[in-house]
């Protein structure tokens, strides 16, 4: 069996930034995602530098037996994974007794049961291979978010689980890394219904940078990375203040991202 990097929600930001800095560092790429034709872009992209061309798969993680499609379609070709970049994942904004309660279902099968499935259905051949898990999670993970409840407590679950797997794995030669980006100028804002206003530039990140952050971090072995200082900043100051001054200022901001002027 080849062992292949297998990277999730690689159609476009951080994923397909992700696919790039694995194949430049030699690893064989496995693309996953709804959007073939994004994939097999990219495929063609990474072949035309020199690299081994990714092997394509259009699969909808939202649905129940996608996890167990994938690693049949992987078996047949006898491809098994050695590292997963589980990165597939949405948000929505608005209060979470407005919003439509099945799309935030489905976000939930995305961000947490997919991600979960994933991180678990492969843990012999990660282990066979010393490789690992890099689990996207957000700064979002470090507090609720009144106005995006759903998704800041999804990420806040991807945080927390992949700081346990790390502890549990390891023994097994199998590191686990959370990596932790804020704003990203992305497709992710458009389909969340979010916007970046002024106030996050000093917080925002390209993809290319945060895919390069959090490959140098897994490499490393850290259990969790967070991408650039001022959000390394940002984190450290959540966790020391009181959800009860911080969540007022959160809901304002979800409310009126763009200011009063």
């Amino acid at each position: 069996m080849t062992p292949v990097t297998l990277i999730t929600g690689a159609s476009a930001g951080i994923g397909a930034e992700l696919a790039r800095v694995f194949a430049r560092n030699g690893h064989e790429l496995v693309l996953v995602a709804r959007r073939e034709d994004r994939l097999m872009a990219l495929a063609e992209e990474i072949a035309a530098a020199g690299r081994p061309r990714p092997a394509v798969l259009a699969i909808d993680l939202e649905q129940r037996d996608a996890v167990a499609r994938l690693a049949a379609e992987l078996a047949s070709r006898g491809l098994e994974p050695a590292i997963v970049v589980n990165n597939a994942g949405f948000g929505l904004a608005g209060a979470a007794a407005d919003l439509d309660r099945n799309e935030q279902l489905g976000m939930i099968d995305l961000n947490i049961r997919a991600l979960t499935e994933l991180s678990l259905a492969f843990v012999g051949s990660l282990a066979r291979h010393r490789g690992g898990i890099l689990n996207v999670a957000s700064v979002a993970a470090f507090l609720p978010g009144p106005g995006m409840a759903v998704y800041y407590a999804s990420k806040a679950y991807v945080l927390s689980f992949s700081e346990a797997l790390h502890r549990e794995l390891k023994p097994r030669g199998i590191r686990v890394t959370a990596l932790c980006p804020g704003p990203v100028p992305t497709e992710f804002q458009a389909r969340s219904g979010m916007r970046v206003d002024r106030s996050q530039q000093l917080l925002t990140l390209p993809a290319d940078r945060v895919a390069q952050i959090g490959y140098d971090g897994f490499m490393r072995g850290k259990s969790v990375v967070v991408a650039g200082l001022a959000n390394k900043i940002a984190v450290a100051l959540l966790r020391l203040t009181p959800h009860a001054l911080v969540l007022p200022v959160v809901e304002r901001h979800m409310r009126d991202p763009g200011g009063s002027s």
